[in-house]
C-alpha cells in the first residue's frame, strides 16, 4: 500500500526544513532537498509505525 502526503520544504539559511500538514509532528531537515525529504520520510514512517503499534 502506498500513501501520499504533502511535503512542505523551505530553505532556512544553508539548511532545508520540512513538514507535512497531514501528520502533525512529522518534521525533517537536511543540507540538501534530497536529505531533507529522506529525513521527513523517516519521521513519517516512525510516526505511522508507532500509531499502528498503539492501535493493537
Amino acid at each position: 500500500m502506498r500513501n501520499e502526503v504533502t511535503a512542505v520544504i523551505e530553505q532556512d539559511g544553508e539548511w532545508f526544513i520540512s513538514w507535512t500538514p497531514e501528520i502533525p509532528g512529522a518534521n525533517g531537515q537536511g543540507r540538501t532537498v534530497e536529505e531533507c525529504r529522506a529525513s521527513l520520510s523517516a519521521a513519517i514512517r516512525l510516526i505511522l509505525e508507532d500509531r499502528k503499534d498503539s492501535a493493537v
